[in-house]
């Protein structure tokens, strides 16, 4: 029995599932071991470094089903500290194997045509190189994230460019790998690019190529682009805060190379960088047009019959104002100046007129609870529309209001 079939039967004495369903059980391809370099689906432009997560996840798969079920038993999960180190152990052997069916797949058409239903197509095919590398490089990873942690403590920017010239820069697949995993942990990637300039001298593509640092570029382009995914959550059970937290990191990313690198006309990587900003942009929109609306109807009281209050409505709209604030604070990045002017202004405007009118219903009936819910969320969305001072104001006029009798 392997060592990781021996720590994982000491742990879990359970029949040992087939190899794609064991797959399938565990979240992460290859227990996490290259999660620094995985990005989010779906991927239209790759970057050597970064690997597809359903790539990964599609290799993890065939290498539990096809190339070492001998080898890796998922009975134990990838949160096991235990079965984690039993998979580093093997893993040797895990690429010795999987090197030689890619070798084998190189021989013929025939078993590179089987080699490429095995894995689920040619897409990832082409980028078990990749993958294989990363596993390789795993420990090398681990160091790169810490560089990159390292990073933001760094105040002085001549400490910055001696640290990332440390950087082993000799072998682009490697660079490639150690910057991606490094740039997902630097929380200011305008330092690390204007390093990155500072080094190479110049602010152009060719400069920063010929200084071995275009690695650092496209993950940044890489990881900018992880973040679209985030914004297709639609409907009530969106992560308003995921949602939020992905489009401030767009705009962290995209400016620090937005306006400081020379990218060549009608280049590949511009032409990235204008499809990336366009991407984002569509999918945000019409989240920023529907907040006018949703805030108006949320704060509006019934003018007829029964007062009809809608929670859902109501954190529709408080979620609305938060992305619109992400929004303002990413605006530079993004091409939605026109709508969000315009729905900035509606905001505001609707804000100043139910504000006062739910007031004055408070006042008359202190005790009407979905008017003091009203007001609640009218007062969190003034604190981001205007300014926490004007909040303050709104809140002494609440409470004054339900203390009347």
């Amino acid at each position: 029995m392997s060592l990781f079939n021996a720590r994982a039967a000491a742990t879990l004495k359970r029949p040992r599932p087939a190899g794609a369903a064991a797959a399938a059980r565990n979240g992460k391809p290859f227990l996490g071991l290259i999660d620094s370099n995985l990005v989010n689906d779906p991927v239209d432009y790759e970057f050597d470094g970064a690997v597809a997560r359903s790539h990964a996840f599609a290799a993890w798969t065939w290498m539990v089903r096809d190339v070492a079920p001998d080898l890796i038993d998922l009975e134990v999960g990838g949160d096991d500290p235990a079965a984690v180190q039993a998979l580093d152990a093997v893993l040797p052997e895990l690429l010795t194997r999987a090197r030689t069916a890619l070798a084998e797949a190189g021989g013929s058409r025939e078993a590179e045509r089987r080699l490429m239903v095995q894995l689920g197509g040619e897409e990832v095919f082409a980028r078990l190189p990749m993958v294989l590398q990363a596993l390789r490089s795993r420990a090398l990873l681990d160091k790169a994230q810490s560089f990159g942690r390292a990073l933001n403590g760094l105040t002085d920017d001549a400490a910055l460019v001696a640290a990332l010239q440390s950087m082993p820069l000799q072998d682009h697949a490697t660079t490639a790998l150690l910057m991606q995993a490094a740039v997902g942990q630097v929380t200011n990637p305008t330092r690390l690019v204007a390093a990155v300039l500072r080094i190479a001298g110049a602010p152009t593509e060719s400069a920063i190529e010929h200084a071995g640092l275009a690695p650092v570029i496209d993950a940044v382009l890489a990881h900018a682009q992880s973040q679209i995914p985030v914004l297709a959550q639609m409907g009530p059970f969106a992560d308003v805060d995921l949602i939020c937290q992905a489009i401030d990191r767009f705009h962290r990313l995209v400016r620090s190379v937005n306006g400081f690198v020379e990218f060549a006309r009608n280049g590949r990587r511009a032409m990235i960088l204008a499809a990336l900003t366009k991407s984002v942009s569509e999918r945000v929109e019409p989240r920023v047009r529907d907040v006018g609306p949703d805030v108006n109807k949320a704060l509006r009281r019934a003018r007829e019959g029964a007062d009809r209050f809608d929670p859902d409505l109501l954190l529709s709209a408080l979620n609305g104002v938060y992305i619109l604030a992400s929004v303002r604070d990413a605006r530079d990045s993004l091409a939605l100046n026109a709508v969000f002017d315009q729905t900035w202004a509606q905001v505001g405007e609707a804000l100043e007129n139910h504000i006062p009118r739910n007031l004055d219903v408070l006042r008359q009936h202190p005790d009407d609870a979905a008017t003091q819910q009203r007001l609640d969320a009218a007062i969190k969305m003034a604190e981001v529309r205007f300014n926490a001072d004007y909040a303050d104001v709104l809140r002494r006029a609440r409470d004054a209001a339900e203390r009347r009798t």
